[in-house]
């Protein structure tokens, strides 16, 4: 829970602790880490998230838009369409959609003290990912759907946890609607004094967006005095550790 300072003058209003938010929890949210609009857009995800999968496990979702490689020669036919790299890395087995939404419940569990118990049929051991992800979407997001109250309230990483699944849920809705991200640039370190140091995330820009948002801190910069003190920021510290290496 939230501390209160014993002097007054000190008192800073609670805010969301999800990256990106930073909204004031209002009094009625007392207690809570992450805010009900927050709370109430994750939700929504998590119920639309195994029908966007459904959509992205499908060899049409795997090979629409994929550039088809020239005519072999020595008698050989075209070769083979390679695969849509960035559904395969949501669909694939060891690192996609089922598999991340797993690391989140097993976290939960593990604050609450219950029981992780493996998938078997009774005579293997197996994480459920493997061998039926589309399922083990539907479960998982079940699971996280129930105890999002839990987590907002009483779990202090799940801040992190909602971002994770606001970000499954844009790369799958990008994709299923077809959506080309267009290419970003990376423009240098985020410079933001943090409590432990700076924080050193490396920011990106996209031609399709003026706001900058960094991704470990969650500090942005949208207008052009807020990028020139961006700027600046940067060099500072660039010339703070020319200085300490002279």
């Amino acid at each position: 829970m939230h501390d209160h300072p014993p002097d007054l003058t000190e008192y800073e209003w609670p805010v969301c602790v999800t990256p990106g938010c930073g909204r004031q929890l209002w009094v009625s949210e007392s207690g809570r880490w992450a805010c009900r609009p927050c709370e109430d857009k994750t939700a929504t995800r998590l119920t639309e998230l195994p029908a966007l999968f459904r959509q992205l496990d499908t060899t049409a979702a795997l090979m629409r838009g994929a550039r088809r490689i020239g005519g072999g020669g020595s008698g050989t036919k075209n070769p083979p369409i390679p695969p849509r790299l960035e559904v395969l890395d949501l669909v694939a087995p060891g690192g996609g959609v089922a598999a991340r939404l797993r690391a989140i419940e097993d976290s939960w569990r593990t604050a609450l003290d219950w029981e992780i118990a493996p998938d078997s049929d009774g005579n293997r051991i197996f994480a459920s990912w493997r061998i039926n992800p589309a399922e083990a979407v539907k479960r998982h997001t079940k699971f996280l759907a129930d105890n999002l109250l839990w987590a907002c309230g009483g779990y202090e990483s799940v801040g992190h946890d909602v971002e994770t699944i606001r970000k499954l849920h844009a790369e799958c809705t990008a994709i299923v609607n077809d959506e080309r991200k267009p290419g970003r640039v990376k423009i240098g370190l985020c410079p933001v004094q943090l409590d432990d140091g700076l924080c050193r995330e490396q920011l990106t820009a996209s031609a399709a967006s003026h706001r900058v948002r960094c991704s470990g801190c969650g500090s942005g910069w949208e207008t052009l005095g807020e990028w020139r003190q961006l700027r600046a920021a940067q060099e500072a510290v660039l010339a703070e550790a020319a200085g300490v290496a002279a």
